[in-house]
């Protein structure tokens, strides 16, 4: 199907991806909260630290959600903004083997989209839509097609009427972008989000963070709930100027290091060159991005690309479901069908490590100085997959429908779910 197809506005609702849309009737702004494990929340609320998040679960609506697997960064916020899963849009991860080309593709650009976002079909029927995200290489995917302002934090000095819709972002905030290896980062998206909630008034506005602060610091680290503080001070802001406002996150985050905070991987790579001989098995990360501070390339979801034909997928299947840290090995076609992955985007095998260990290519492929001594805190697998799902006004669940996080532009514009 065409996105065209996808796309129906008769100005009072707008169908995209197969889903009908109410127009919003007020500024409606959805905060994908990266990495933001149900856990922060918990721990920032009984220390009595986050009263307007308090306030939005008592009168609105709070519940959990399902993330898109693999639980990363890229297909979740895609996810998101698309209403619908990794089968549909396309993304599978932010890094992947093109099996027709036989190269690694990082995903940098809109280029692996195949569906149209639903911030693209309400600005195209005629809404005011803003995108502001952390980092650029997801402003660019969340951008597809986008009649509207999308920019992020990371290049917000190079935004431009013309690329971004946009300029002079630093002038318009008050102040410079920060270092993308900050919690600023994420508060300096929360801050040109305010500022233009009192200046332009959208009626659809994404605002999508770092996980810089989970990936370096547990919930009841004192790092970990100054930035719940200052989070929770700018959702007030954007609920006293009447913005309807959901939360999700697109992951969780585990901790994955030893009770002497070294890191707990299994380096596959090396484990099935070993069994199988060398470059028979190729090990793709998915998690892999341009932020390898974050995660050195390491998490809990992997794909096994089989590149000899003498290979049976059964032999390395049995083979990697043996290994200590392994809980899921899958071939491709089961694969899809549980974690809603495009064939063309998933391995020949999908690999799921157990909650605490982290799964990488081979040794010499990661470069753990990259962490800077810190514990390895990261995600991908199926635990991380429970995030936090947040309104600002109550809304009508099915209780008989599994909530995932991508329904939330749905809930907040129908009121229901």
């Amino acid at each position: 199907m065409s996105e065209c197809n996808n796309i129906y506005s008769d100005k009072k609702t707008v169908t995209v991806n197969g889903r009908e849309y109410q127009w919003p009737v007020q500024s409606t702004v959805v905060v994908c909260f990266d990495g933001c494990d149900p856990q922060y929340i918990d721990a920032a609320s009984q220390a009595g630290l986050i009263p307007n998040l308090d306030k939005m679960r008592d009168s609105g609506f709070a519940g959990k959600a399902l993330a898109s697997m693999p639980t990363f960064t890229n297909p979740n916020n895609v996810s998101i903004v698309c209403g619908v899963s990794p089968n549909v849009h396309g993304v599978s991860g932010n890094f992947y083997f093109d099996r027709e080309t036989g190269k690694d593709v990082m995903m940098v650009d809109s280029s692996p989209v195949r569906a149209p976002t639903l911030l693209s079909a309400f600005s195209r029927a005629g809404a005011k839509v803003v995108a502001i995200t952390a980092k650029d290489k997801l402003r660019k995917a969340l951008g597809k097609d986008l009649d509207g302002i999308a920019f992020s934090a990371e290049k917000a000095n190079d935004a431009t009427e013309a690329e971004n819709g946009i300029g002079n972002v630093e002038a318009l905030v008050g102040r410079s972008a920060p270092d993308q290896y900050s919690a600023d980062l994420s508060l300096f998206v929360l801050d040109a989000g305010i500022t233009l909630l009192e200046t332009t008034r959208p009626d659809i506005c994404y605002l999508s963070l770092s996980d810089y602060v989970q990936h370096k610091h547990a919930p009841n680290d004192p790092q970990a709930l100054e930035f719940m503080v200052a989070v929770d001070q700018r959702l007030g802001k954007m609920l006293s100027l009447g913005a309807r406002l959901g939360i999700v996150a697109d992951h969780g985050m585990s901790d994955m290091a030893d009770a002497g905070g070294n890191p707990r991987i299994v380096y596959l790579s090396d484990l099935l060159d070993e069994a199988f001989g060398a470059g028979k098995c190729r090990v793709i990360c998915p998690i892999t991005d341009p932020f390898v501070r974050h995660h050195g390339a390491l998490g809990g979801f992997i794909r096994i690309h089989l590149m000899a034909p003498d290979i049976a997928i059964h032999d390395v299947l049995n083979f990697v479901r043996n290994i200590p840290g392994i809980a899921l090995a899958l071939p491709r076609d089961e694969a899809c069908l549980m974690f809603e992955v495009a064939d063309d985007r998933e391995g020949d095998i999908a690999v799921v490590a157990i909650k605490g260990v982290a799964l990488g290519a081979g040794k010499a492929d990661h470069d753990l100085s990259q962490l800077s001594g810190a514990r390895l805190r990261s995600h991908g697998s199926l635990t991380e997959q429970v995030v936090p799902f947040i309104a600002s006004i109550p809304v009508k669940a099915d209780p008989t429908r599994r909530l995932r996080n991508f329904d939330i532009f749905f809930a907040l514009l129908n009121e229901a779910i």
